[in-house]
């Protein structure tokens, strides 16, 4: 079984995507507390995946020192790259960058210097379907932290729905754990 995990909260006044932000106080405590859930729950977690960004990686290291498991990271299961606008206050990028939002691009347009929706939701799910293979051949059940975008495109591919850019499926909370 693989459980997909969200990072805990950040600074909620910046734009994600590529940004360096780490977690809020808030965040830790919702990490801390998922990882008691995990314990409790017998997930019988035997390894963990992180995307590598600073929030999801520091999720994962959260969570990995209180199961005594090793985090192994993986830059393909990053967030969307929003280039310019990664960590920019959201204020500034609606100043600097009107209409720039995720929902409001075309499929194959991309943030300046960033990726596009096309671009973002293949690199998911190339890497979703390497890394399903990879973990099929393990014992016990993985977790793999990253982002809501990615966790949102992983669930439309597998439960067989159509993703779109245009609005969000599946919403994960943070430091929400879901099946895959």
């Amino acid at each position: 079984m693989i459980y997909l995990m969200r990072h805990g909260e950040d600074d909620n006044t910046r734009l994600g995507g590529w940004s360096n932000a780490g977690l809020s106080n808030a965040g830790i405590e919702q990490v801390k507390n998922s990882a008691e859930k995990l314990i409790a729950g017998n997930y019988n977690i035997c390894q963990i995946f992180s995307s590598d960004l600073p929030r999801a990686k520091e999720t994962a290291e959260i969570i990995a020192d209180r199961l005594n498991i090793e985090v192994r990271f993986i830059c393909e299961f990053r967030e969307i790259n929003n280039g310019s606008l990664a960590g920019m206050h959201k204020e500034q990028a609606k100043i600097k960058y009107p209409g720039i939002y995720y929902s409001a691009l075309k499929w194959e347009q991309a943030y300046p210097n960033g990726e596009s929706p096309k671009l973002f939701y293949e690199r998911i799910i190339t890497a979703w379907n390497i890394f399903k293979d990879h973990v099929s051949k393990s014992d016990g059940n993985t977790l793999l932290v990253t982002h809501g975008g990615v966790i949102n495109a992983i669930l439309c591919c597998e439960k067989g729905e159509k993703y779109t850019n245009r609005y969000v499926k599946y919403s994960i909370g943070n430091a929400e754990i879901t099946e895959a």
